[in-house]
């Protein structure tokens, strides 16, 4: 099993950085519930994926993998490199525990979920992708795709609120993956971007959806720190030609 992603950076991280970061990364999606402990990424007790000593140098990190309960047998490694302005992390030569089928639909998303959220972090917010909206204009497209997911409900009969809340989370993961872009994010001229300016996946965007409900709660925009996004204007400056 192999898999790569990469993102671009203003300056290369050490390769000391790459692990430290990694550690940390671990921890915060995870919510602390999972740690980088004695090289092994463990759950309480259970070591999911068990690592050999990382090998360190001056813009790379690799961790050999020695097993787990994820794996089916000791073999492969994960690395991550800065080179060429862009930071890139690859697993290869690993034998998942879960077959293919199952893997591709389950473990390999979440893999990919994280490295990409990782190497986001690892970018920063800064330079923006393009003009951040003010908090009142994303409230107002929120608004006008809450009422379209009401009305799309109400035409499905009985259970509006349930059938509500299965349309807003399978047009809003659709819409963010596909371009960026809801009905609200169209009338208001915005869209939803990961740091780097790119679009975002469909695990991205539904683990975004997934943490809405802590931002309402916290007053904080906590869908975009761990997911990873911002949410940019789309119209033109007043001096820009048509």
């Amino acid at each position: 099993m192999s898999t790569r992603d990469s993102v671009a950076v203003s300056a290369a991280p050490s390769g000391a950085e790459l692990r430290d970061r990694y550690v940390e990364a671990v921890r915060t999606f995870t919510f602390g519930l999972g740690r980088l402990r004695d090289n092994a990424v463990a759950l309480g007790p259970i070591e999911l994926i068990r690592f050999g000593t990382p090998t360190v140098t001056r813009h790379a990190v690799e961790w050999p993998i020695e097993g787990g309960v994820l794996s089916r047998r000791p073999g492969g490694r994960f690395r991550v490199e800065a080179t060429g302005g862009r930071v890139e992390a690859t697993l290869g030569g690993w034998v998942p525990l879960l077959p293919r089928p199952i893997y591709t639909l389950s473990q390999l998303q979440v893999h990919m979920l994280f490295t990409r959220l990782y190497l986001l972090r690892l970018r920063g917010r800064e330079p923006a992708p393009d003009t951040r909206v003010a908090q009142p204009d994303r409230f107002r497209a929120a608004t006008i795709d809450v009422a379209l997911c009401l009305t799309l409900a109400g035409f499905t009969g009985r259970r509006r609120i349930r059938r509500a809340l299965a349309i807003g989370a399978a047009y809003h993961v659709a819409c963010w993956s596909l371009g960026g872009r809801t009905l609200g994010g169209l009338v208001m001229r915005q869209r939803v971007v990961a740091v780097d300016g790119s679009r975002l996946t469909p695990t991205q965007s539904l683990f975004r959806l997934l943490l809405l409900p802590a931002s309402w709660v916290t007053g904080r925009p906590i869908h975009d720190e761990l997911a990873a996004t911002d949410v940019i204007s789309d119209a033109k400056p007043p001096d820009s030609p048509d």
